[in-house]
């Protein structure tokens, strides 16, 4: 039963949580796509990525892309041009996924769409200097980046602020999820880790609501890569204006707002009804 706010919180917490099974089925086809490429490609090495190594991918599984590295030998690079490369790939992936699967070229990866959830294979080389090169189909060129490098970002934040950070950054992409993913949600995950660095999280009711407040202007400029190779993340995704970007943060801090305002008052059942228009039925009914 759910009549605090802290119960309320916690529950939604629990809901956005990825399961032990779940996980145990992405570590298991994580190593059969790899052996399926190892058949005749030669891979150095291949690894989890994105947002579900970062522990910042919410639940449920069905709605994800679980991304996975494969670091294929160097001689490769010469002899495929970057859409070349994820052609071989898909067609590599066919010959053991050529039933139930479906398998596509998208920009930068292979998509195997699972009746359970999306595997994005990406194809890589190891980057001198540090990172990975990762094929741009639409742009015919590479680009670097270095998953490592994103989740030890996170990581270190994460354990500054006593391990908080990660749900309350699920917490800001299922409120993503909820208006119809208006933004890229590495760059909320950004966003947030920026907006609270050096700032104590006394709750997730207060910590949801101060991000929505910062982020009604941090929303406005990108954010650097922490990769650190100049790139910066754009927020835009569903929308097309900084004007509506803005907009969505405006909305979702007034109903914070009224959500806190109603707590205050005692008025426990109202203030769920606000914060379940922020986060949908992920956080639970009154009662």
């Amino acid at each position: 039963m759910a009549t605090t706010i802290a119960a309320g919180f916690t529950l939604l917490k629990q809901n956005l949580e990825i399961t032990g099974l779940q996980s145990a089925t992405v570590s298991t086809r994580q190593q059969r796509v790899r052996e399926a490429v190892e058949k005749e490609m030669t891979v150095l090495s291949s690894f989890l990525a994105g947002s579900y190594q970062r522990s910042t991918m919410i639940a449920p599984l069905v709605n994800a892309d679980v991304d996975i590295f494969i670091v294929l030998d160097p001689s490769y690079y010469e002899k495929y041009t970057p859409a070349g490369l994820l052609d071989r790939v898909r067609t590599v992936l066919l010959k053991t996924y050529n039933t139930g699967t479906q398998i596509s070229r998208n920009g930068q990866a292979v998509t195997l769409t699972f009746s359970d959830f999306k595997v994005d294979a990406v194809p890589c080389y190891n980057r001198q200097g540090g990172g990975y090169l990762i094929p741009n189909s639409l742009a015919g060129n590479w680009i670097s980046t270095n998953p490592p490098a994103h989740e030890a970002h996170t990581t270190a934040s994460n354990k500054a602020h006593n391990g908080d950070i990660v749900p309350l950054i699920k917490m800001i992409r299922r409120w993503n999820r909820e208006i119809n993913s208006a933004f890229r949600g590495f760059y909320l995950e950004l966003m947030t880790i920026d907006i609270l660095n050096g700032i104590r999280i006394d709750d997730f009711p207060s910590g949801v609501r101060y991000v929505l407040d910062k982020g009604r202007e941090k929303v406005k400029f990108k954010q650097r890569d922490p990769a650190g190779y100049g790139d910066e993340i754009n927020p835009l995704d569903n929308v097309t204006t900084v004007e509506d970007a803005v907009s969505r943060f405006t909305t979702a801090y007034n109903r914070a707002i009224k959500a806190e305002e109603y707590a205050r008052g005692g008025k426990i059942e109202a203030a769920y009804g606000e914060w379940r228009k922020i986060f949908g039925d992920y956080f639970p009914a009154y009662g």
